[in-house]
């Protein structure tokens, strides 16, 4: 993925320069308080309009950089108002590892998505340690470029929202980001990482807008969350280790997935993953591992899915290792992917689909130690019996398992 830094309007970079050095020097663009202890900026006051129309993204790169340069901790205020960015890198390492951003306003990304284009990415922090990020909405505009990618035409990728790469010690707290062009947020090679009250919506039928992605990753946690997309609500990507999912509703979308893995044959493996107290409502699926049919290094093993509530579900628990969106090229290979130790506890409701269990696995590496203890799930409202498919898995039913394990 491209990731590029874009700076629009009217300002040179002599005149950023400039703008930098002066704030660093001049107290009547910063003021501290509690103490002397904290440096605030304000974007307004550097230059960017609450009007979404003129371009801020100088003024907030402005803001960063005279943050990230402070040696004391520093708060970047973003007041009410719509304050359009055209795609900008936030980059550390930084002085203090406090930076925090106070987001009142709505950040928009420009309504022609050939801005962005190719770009990959809009909103990119990369090796920061030690920030968060309060309030405040990011809307990424991504219906027209849907629209056209629906339409077949010769579109560009478009940008995922915010993404966070090889950082440490994030929070991101009460963050509402809408119609992102591609993926909502992306974390990525970063350690200690907590997202807690996002709302993340799309069109249900917005190609490829995955609330969250995780890969490379370790320390993640993603806590009282709703997130409603065309793609899955929470994407877990190879190299993902110590997962917290906690009180996140998911729908619409194609639920919780591990993977896809096993895509390259050197891949990092994924494991102690958490998934607890979720909710999902007329979703494609709900619990899922999906890998390639190829060979691999990778793995997902440790999983722990519990106290889980699907309402009319089409796949409410399945694991995929012949993983293939529209069959077209599909690798037709056995996965190399070794899945094991995956437990399913307390997960009921209704599927919309006969089979509410399916796993199907690797001939060449058979699914090992799946664990199910109360599972209730019925197909449709009407509460008939639901089927379970397995094909190369192994494991243990404890307690009330319906339908009836084929383990």
């Amino acid at each position: 993925m491209a990731l590029t830094m874009r700076s629009h309007g009217t300002l040179g970079v002599a005149s950023l320069l400039f703008m930098v050095f002066h704030i660093a020097i001049t107290s009547s663009q910063a003021r501290t308080v509690a103490a002397e202890t904290t440096a605030v900026y304000d974007v307004v006051s550097l230059g960017a309009k609450p009007d979404g129309i003129a371009d801020s993204t100088l003024a907030f790169v402005a803001a960063w950089h005279a943050a990230c340069g402070s040696e004391m901790p520093a708060t970047i205020g973003v007041p009410p108002g719509r304050f359009l960015v055209g795609g900008a890198t936030f980059s550390g390492p930084c002085k203090n590892n406090a930076v925090r951003w106070h987001i009142e306003g709505v950040i928009t990304a420009p309504a022609d998505y050939n801005v962005l284009g190719n770009a990959g990415t809009w909103l990119l922090f990369q090796s920061v340690d030690g920030m968060s990020i309060s309030g405040g909405v990011l809307d990424g505009q991504g219906a027209a470029l849907w629209a056209c990618k629906a339409s077949g035409k010769n579109c560009p990728s478009g940008a995922t929202t915010i993404f966070f790469s090889n950082s440490r010690n994030i929070a991101v707290n009460k963050l509402t980001s809408l119609n992102s062009q591609l993926f909502h947020i992306v974390i990525n090679g970063c350690q200690n990482v907590r997202l807690q009250g996002a709302k993340i919506f799309a069109s249900g039928d917005s190609p490829n807008t995955d609330g969250v992605h995780v890969q490379l990753s370790s320390g993640v946690t993603i806590m009282n969350s709703r997130i409603g997309t065309g793609d899955d609500c929470i994407s877990v990507g190879a190299g993902t280790t110590n997962l917290w999912i906690e009180n996140v509703a998911c729908g619409p979308g194609h639920g919780i997935s591990i993977g896809s893995l096993g895509k390259d044959l050197e891949e990092s493996g994924v494991e102690n993953v958490t998934v607890k107290n979720v909710v999902f409502g007329g979703t494609q699926n709900g619990l899922r591992i999906k890998s390639w049919g190829r060979p691999s290094t990778g793995f997902a093993k440790n999983i722990l899915f519990q106290h889980a509530i699907m309402s009319n579900v089409k796949n409410p628990i399945v694991i995929d290792q012949n993983y293939c969106p529209n069959k077209i090229n599909c690798p037709g290979q056995f996965s190399g992917v070794k899945i094991s130790d995956v437990t399913y506890q307390d997960i009921h409701g209704t599927s919309a689909t006969e089979v509410a269990i399916k796993f199907d696995c690797s001939p060449k590496n058979p699914c090992a130690g799946i664990r199910l203890e109360d599972v209730k799930l019925t197909y449709k409202n009407d509460q008939r019996p639901a089927q379970a498919s397995c094909v190369n898995a192994g494991g243990l039913a404890f307690g009330l398992v319906q339908p009836s394990s084929c383990l």
